[in-house]
This record gives C-alpha cells, structure tokens and sequence, in this order.
C-alpha cells in the first residue's frame, strides 16, 4: 500500500473511511467506539500529521467533551492499543493509523520541512530486520521505525499538504 500523507488524495473520503473501518471493526470485536474516541480518531484522521495528547485536550474543551487530561489519554490509548492509532515517540505524539484493516509494521516518514507525517509499511519476514531476528532466534512481536527527511513539497511545486505558503525550491 502506498504512503499516504504528502501526496494528493480525497481526503474527506480518507476521513470516512477511516471512521467507518474503526466503527465496524468496534461492533465486531465488542468495543464500545464511544462519541469522545469518535472524535479524537476524527482529529487524527483530519490531518496527516502528529497530534500531541494536550492539543487534543484543546480542542475536545473547546467542543464540551471534556476538559482533564484523562479524557484524551485514554481515548488515545483505547486507539493505541487496538490498532486505530499509533503513537510516533519521536514526537510524543499521535497518528491515525492508515492501514485500519491490516496486520502490519508501520515505518513513518516525519517531514521535518512542514510536520506532516505519512505512514506506510514493512514486511517483516521478508525485510533485513525481520531475517536478522530469524538468524538470532528473536521473535519479533512489534516494531515501530521513524524516518526523519523532509516530504517533496520544498523540491517541487505540487502543494505542501500542511502549507501552501511554505518557500520552495526551484524543479531540478
């Protein structure tokens, strides 16, 4: 599957997608996908960055669902800890996850240039690291690879998905 978050795609059909797997998936394995974790997943999916815990504490007391910290921690760990989200410890902060619907191992390119983060995936049993824990006798049982760069919005000129304003680099 294709990295999503520095390229172009309808992302209001993005945002439904997202909503509608989780939802679905909640009813399957008996999850109570409450209105709070509803809209914290929203916020994630809104924009293809990381958010911090407290700038969704923000946002959640702006709408009147909730003003202490615990009520956006453990919206995010519900999401966490069921696949929905991820954490980039990078940041100390929170992604949607972009590939709701499969059992994968998520490498994330954090773009230093504009924040946005895309995630895409590795397949362990055929990459270096995963045959280098088979060598070793390791199994592995999660991974997490954050790649620092920056996205090709500050090489060319198709539009930064954080900021059109950003200056950019003239096309090579």
């Amino acid at each position: 599957m294709d990295a999503i978050g520095f390229g172009q795609h309808n992302h209001a059909e993005c945002i439904r997608q997202g909503l509608d797997s989780v939802d679905a998936q909640c009813k399957a394995a008996g999850l109570q996908f409450t209105p709070v974790r509803r809209r914290v997943l929203e916020m994630l999916l809104a924009e293809h960055r990381a958010h911090g815990a407290y700038e969704i504490l923000d946002s959640l007391r702006a709408e009147g669902l909730g003003s202490q910290p615990p009520v956006s921690y453990r919206a995010l760990e519900f999401l966490v800890k069921n696949g929905f989200a991820h954490k980039i410890e990078r940041l100390n902060a929170f992604i949607a996850c972009a590939h709701l619907a499969e059992n994968h191992a998520p490498v994330f390119l954090i773009s230093r240039a504009c924040d946005s983060v895309a995630e895409t995936y590795t397949d362990l049993t055929r990459s270096v690291l995963g045959r280098a824990a088979q060598t070793a006798g390791f199994l592995i049982e999660r991974t997490g690879v954050e790649i620092e760069g920056n996205c090709t919005c500050l090489l060319y000129t198709s539009p930064c998905p954080r900021d059109a304003t950003l200056s950019r680099m003239p096309s090579p």
